[in-house]
């Protein structure tokens, strides 16, 4: 098989995700009409069967492409193509078919943004018996990003966080994120056991698997939430939850000190390769803050830099926590605000914010000329 080929890369995601979502054609680069004769070939070819329910419509591999993929690269597609996992054997209620589905467009944004997502292109750092190794972490590049169950071969030490909404974790230089895909509704939480995935994490990042100089973490790496939706709307209707019915559903809450909202296209992918670029973060907020004067402890309130008598806040990494705590404390002391964000997040912010701050953008695309070409 031509690995270099848009087809290579469908089979590829239906693999590892066990049932694509259509909204990956774009990922790969691929206009409706093409990526209809794509889909259309490799049905008729025999490597890939449409599915659909309930509404919902995905592409899954047939036997004949699970045999093609593992014979090319059994290394990279046996964990996923293998046993009874929902990757290998996808379910068909509703529920789950839409996790798996939400989770293929996650990849192809990792992808997009310069991750290493397969197995054979990175260490196996959560296999039995890694751990045992701690005294000599193994050498990886950053970012790369692992599946939930890769982690969950931790074993009995990762039962705690069986139900865990995460679909994986990603290593990053200075940070590492916990990685979640939410749609374009709210998604089922359970503070208790997300806050230990954090905790399993911070252990790992201090003296566990992810410790050492190999990996530059120590134990005050921050661990942080990357939250996936469908769009930039989904991050208001986020930021305004308080839980619904036993608080069974997102809100934002203090198991992690990080909620950082990237919507499911093009301009999330550039926010990928951002939120995991030291440099480009540092490099963007000493632009920004070159022309405003220092922040002010008068305020009483958590903010980055002051303009024109105003406490200003850098929201272009747009961390929800940080958003909804600026929101606040604006209320409580009758104070105005602004915010600097990039274009594409400026809507949402304003109805979040009404009167109480004023925006201020970055275009997107001059950033992306100067910052990443």
């Amino acid at each position: 098989m031509d690995t270099s080929t848009s087809a290579y890369r469908l089979m590829e995601l239906a693999a590892i995700s066990g049932e694509c979502s259509p909204r990956v054609l774009p990922h790969l680069n691929l206009s409706s009409s093409y990526g209809e004769k794509l889909i259309t070939r490799l049905k008729k070819e025999g490597c890939i069967r449409t599915h659909y329910k309930d509404g919902l419509r995905g592409y899954r591999l047939t036997s004949r492409g699970k045999k093609l993929l593992l014979s090319e690269n059994p290394a990279r597609f046996s964990f996923y193509l293998s046993g009874s996992s929902d990757t290998n054997r996808p379910r068909s209620d509703f529920p789950r078919r839409l996790r798996l589905q939400q989770a293929s467009i996650a990849y192809a944004m990792l992808q997009d943004a310069g991750v290493e997502i397969y197995r054979d292109r990175k260490p196996l750092l959560f296999q039995p018996g890694t751990r045992d190794n701690t005294a000599a972490p193994c050498s990886m590049a950053l970012p790369a990003f692992y599946h939930s169950r890769e982690v969950k071969e931790l074993g009995a030490e990762a039962v705690k966080i069986n139900n865990s909404r995460t679909i994986g974790i990603l290593p990053a230089p200075e940070c590492i994120y916990a990685v979640f895909c939410t749609g374009g509704a709210l998604m089922k939480w359970e503070y208790r056991t997300e806050l230990k995935v954090k905790a399993l994490l911070s252990y790992h990042a201090s003296r566990g698997i992810l410790s050492g100089t190999e990996t530059g973490y120590h134990p005050d790496t921050p661990i942080k939430a990357l939250i996936i939706g469908e769009g930039m709307d989904t991050a208001l209707k986020l930021m305004e939850s308080t839980g619904g019915f036993q608080k069974s559903y997102f809100y934002l809450d203090s198991s992690f000190d990080y909620f950082h909202y990237i919507p499911d296209d093009s301009t999330g992918v550039t926010m990928l390769k951002l939120l995991c670029s030291p440099a480009l973060l540092k490099g963007l907020r000493t632009l920004l803050l070159s022309d405003l004067h220092p922040p002010c402890a008068d305020y009483g309130l958590e903010h980055d830099a002051v303009s024109d008598g105003l406490p200003v806040l850098l929201a272009f990494d747009f961390d929800m926590l940080r958003l909804s705590r600026f929101r606040t404390a604006l209320s409580l002391r009758g104070l105005t605000g602004c915010l600097i964000c990039f274009d594409f997040q400026k809507p949402v912010l304003q109805q979040y914010f009404g009167e109480a701050a004023t925006i201020e953008t970055i275009d997107l695309k001059k950033f992306e000329r100067r910052f990443l070409h």
